[in-house]
């Protein structure tokens, strides 16, 4: 690894060391439904509730290999239709969890969920699934206001791919380490 790729993991890291502990558990948990990483029902799971959203989330997040597969290569109206609406559909879905409470934690998550290639489109995305009638009026205007304008408005984004992958972290007995 070059400097610069571990002083963006580390910027990446301190970025999600900043999201509050329900949002980093959300973020955990989607990145291993939506990249197969563990099994996230016997992870994730803690009652029947979260478990139906578990299940639900793993339906939903079956759209993403389409989702990748779609990401335009210019921003030619023709190939936005079939791109944007699962993408909305899905990011909707996420932010109805009420876990994702920001622009910048939904970013952080389908930059990694579906790969920097997507970076041009999460603002659309976002104000879309944030303005639709499914979310409390009051969860709407928390994640609208979230966006920044340089966000909503960039010249230009980054191709660089996302390096740090928050996964679960087992808790340690620090009486049972040696000292």
């Amino acid at each position: 690894m070059k400097p610069a790729e571990g002083a963006m993991t580390l910027s990446e890291m301190k970025e999600f060391a900043g999201f509050p502990a329900a949002t980093q558990r959300y973020v955990r948990r989607s990145l291993d439904v939506g990249l197969d990483r563990e099994d996230a029902m016997a992870r994730w799971s803690r009652d029947i509730v979260e478990a139906a959203s578990i299940r639900a989330q793993a339906r939903m997040y079956d759209r993403l290999p389409e989702v990748r597969a779609l990401v335009p290569d210019d921003s030619g109206l023709d190939a936005i239709e079939p791109f944007l609406a699962p993408l909305v559909t899905v990011s909707a879905f996420d932010l109805g969890q009420g876990r994702l409470t920001s622009f910048q934690a939904y970013r952080f998550l389908y930059e990694r969920l579906v790969g920097a290639e997507v970076r041009p489109w999460l603002p659309a995305a976002f104000c879309a699934a944030a303005a639709l009638p499914h979310l409390h009026p009051e969860l709407r205007r928390q994640l609208l206001q979230s966006i920044s304008e340089a966000a909503a408005t960039a010249a230009g984004w980054s191709n660089r791919q996302p390096s740090f992958y928050p996964a679960w972290v087992e808790k340690v007995d620090s009486a049972a380490l040696p000292n």
